[in-house]
């Protein structure tokens, strides 16, 4: 849609914003990770890893919001790429528990500077006090809702 044919009473309306500013941003993000051979959900799931330490895959399922069965898939890619290690868990075999390897931790950084230049791209138009501000106020927004 071409924002400036779209009817002014869309254009003022912050959830139609919101929803076109998605769109932008899910299009940069998933073509930019796409082309460093990545999706958001790798980027996810080592961020989580390196941040909160080893998880059972359904634990990070939940913190990543990954669905179980798309859980066990993504694993199994980034365990065969050595970027994260599954084992069992010594106190329920049942589960596993996975870990970020050393090249997971690398990989994660490359994907770190990638991600930035994808914020820059998608941010252009905004300085970096306004940057900051959309961040400060999109949380406020997402946590509000998150706890309703």
């Amino acid at each position: 849609m071409e924002i400036e044919n779209a009817p002014e009473r869309l254009r003022g309306l912050p959830s139609w914003l919101l929803n076109q500013a998605a769109l932008a941003a899910n299009r940069i993000v998933g073509e930019g990770l796409a082309e460093a051979g990545a999706h958001r959900s790798h980027y996810a799931v080592l961020s989580a890893l390196d941040e909160f330490g080893a998880a059972s895959q359904a634990a990070l399922g939940r913190r990543c919001g990954i669905d179980r069965s798309d859980m066990v898939a993504l694993v199994n890619a980034l365990s065969r790429d050595r970027l994260v290690a599954k084992r069992p868990d010594p106190t329920d075999r049942r589960r596993n528990v996975i870990t970020l390897t050393t090249a997971g931790r690398r990989r994660l950084r490359s994907l770190d500077t990638a991600v930035g230049r994808l914020q820059d791209a998608l941010l252009a138009p905004l300085s970096a006090a306004e940057r900051r501000q959309l961040v400060v106020l999109l949380r406020r927004v997402v946590e509000h809702h998150a706890a309703t």
